[in-house]
């Protein structure tokens, strides 16, 4: 039978143990054009993405790809904007009915978990469809000391934590600069030890330097020079974060903000 044969349910797999359905979930993702790149430092957690404007007659003001679920955590997402909206909604309920249920606030790393399993549930039920979008969430643990995180989920119901990682349609290109990123020597390595430097970077960065490595990882993939309001900029955390409750929330950057890395990027070159 062709392929064909095996890709009008969701719930059929192919001879090759396939689910093409949700093969098209995923390159879906890539139908916007858009790059997003997530990095964590020592007490920072920063997502970066394109901010693309259709037509000229819309208000920029009400075209994001980046949206705060809970004071503390925030996410990128990529892909199809209306189930990112979808998606956005349901993490906000999940997180609100926890905090309301336990009393405190919903960890990054059990908001990831929670979405995951809906997403999971997604591909196996005939009258649902795979969301085409992937989601990267950001913020503050409390129960690792305020530790930034990072995780990252699809359309399949697989999520883990990163030190840096990126989605969209560059996301190959943006990982591979973000791993040479976290090297200190090019050099050959055992895996173990290659994963110790790679934290021990992520320990070390500041959080004006997570902030121009998330930048510049933007400018690098898509070869161009970005303009402020054509980057959008989320943070949480900062230097103060064990001082300063407010400095805990996540956080959108000005263009003006952007401006002053974008600065900083030109003058290093």
């Amino acid at each position: 039978m062709s392929r064909s044969s095996y890709d009008r349910h969701l719930t059929i797999f192919s001879p090759e143990g396939r689910l093409y359905q949700v093969e098209y979930a995923f390159k879906a993702i890539n139908t916007g054009g858009i790059t997003a790149v997530a990095v964590r430092g020592k007490d920072t957690a920063v997502v970066a993405t394109q901010k693309k404007l259709p037509d000229k007659l819309i208000d920029a003001s009400t075209v994001t790809h980046i949206f705060g679920i809970t004071p503390e955590i925030g996410c990128v997402v990529t892909g199809r904007t209306p189930d990112a909206r979808a998606q956005v909604q349901r993490a906000r309920s999940e997180a609100a009915e926890f905090k309301y249920k336990y009393g405190y606030p919903i960890t990054p790393d059990l908001l990831a978990k929670r979405l995951a399993n809906i997403n999971q549930v997604y591909t196996q039920k005939a009258a649902m469809r795979p969301l085409g979008i992937s989601m990267i969430l950001v913020g503050l643990d409390d129960e690792l000391g305020l530790a930034p995180q990072i995780f990252k989920l699809d359309p399949a119901g697989h999520y883990v934590g990163y030190r840096a990682t990126a989605s969209g349609a560059k996301e190959t290109e943006a990982i591979n600069f973000l791993e040479k990123q976290f090297k200190r020597v090019p050099t050959a390595m055992a895996p173990e030890a290659a994963l110790a430097e790679a934290e021990s970077i992520a320990k070390q960065l500041t959080h004006e330097e997570v902030l121009d490595m998330a930048v510049n990882a933007l400018n690098t993939v898509l070869a161009t020079e970005l303009k402020p309001s054509e980057i959008e900029v989320g943070v949480v955390g900062g230097p103060a974060v064990h001082d300063v409750t407010s400095q805990r929330r996540f956080s959108m950057l000005t263009e003006a903000e952007i401006g002053q890395i974008l600065e900083r990027l030109a003058e290093r070159d």
